[in-house]
């Protein structure tokens, strides 16, 4: 189901649809910018260190993703208003981080749409080089949860995305990529993305609840 209206060449006008999911895509990279920034500042991480954390969170699930189905340089590198948005990110956090970093909830807010953005655009750039069902969910789970890996390996944090079975997270980004895959044939490319947020963001939000949770496998003993 390759999708070639999605790619876009430097240079070249941008299509409406194009505009379209550039701008869901630069919301995705300042909220994941202003994620990974104030888990810097609750750390008393340094201004430096504030804006690293925060652009490899925004750009790092993409860059890997690019990487991985030959789309070099990354995205970031070709455009770099994403970049630039992705510094701009953890300047607002490191400024205004004092007062949000007092909110648990403020970063989940900011993590959760950084989180359904991504994975959702991940997902449509997969079905944009024709890849099968597994290879969309699996580059859009990529896109999703890679800068939040990378954002706690650099903070010296277990990976949330391999112990919060209470707050699904690759498999809420892994449900979005799907959605999108199912979605655009009948609800088109704006519509099969804005389907893939709304199901990343639905079930974050009823496993937050305790609706919905993994099994987890325990040895004889423990």
């Amino acid at each position: 189901m390759p999708l070639p209206e999605l790619l876009h060449l430097p240079g070249e006008p941008l299509t409406g649809v194009q505009s379209g999911l550039r701008a869901f895509d630069l919301l995705g990279t300042l909220a994941f910018a202003m994620s990974g920034a104030l888990l810097a500042v609750r750390k008393r991480f340094d201004m430096f260190g504030v804006l690293v954390l925060g652009a490899v969170t925004a750009v790092g699930g993409g860059a890997v993703r690019d990487t991985l189905t030959g789309q070099t340089p990354p995205l970031f590198l070709r455009d770099e208003l994403y970049a630039w948005l992705a510094l701009g990110g953890g300047l607002l956090a490191f400024a205004f981080g004092e007062r949000l970093a007092r909110f648990e909830r403020t970063i989940q807010v900011f993590d959760s749409i950084g989180l359904a953005v991504f994975a959702s655009s991940g997902a449509l750039g997969a079905l944009a080089l024709g890849l099968g069902p597994l290879g969309v969910t699996f580059a859009g789970m990529l896109s999703g949860v890679g800068g939040g890996i990378i954002r706690d390996l650099i903070a010296n944090e277990v990976p949330e995305v391999m112990y919060r079975r209470d707050q699904l997270y690759a498999t809420a980004a892994a449900l979005g990529a799907a959605t999108v895959y199912l979605s655009v044939p009948h609800l088109g490319v704006l519509g099969g993305q804005l389907a893939g947020i709304a199901a990343v963001l639905l079930l974050r939000v009823i496993s937050r609840q305790g609706w919905v949770q993994l099994p987890v496998r325990r040895l004889p003993g423990e």
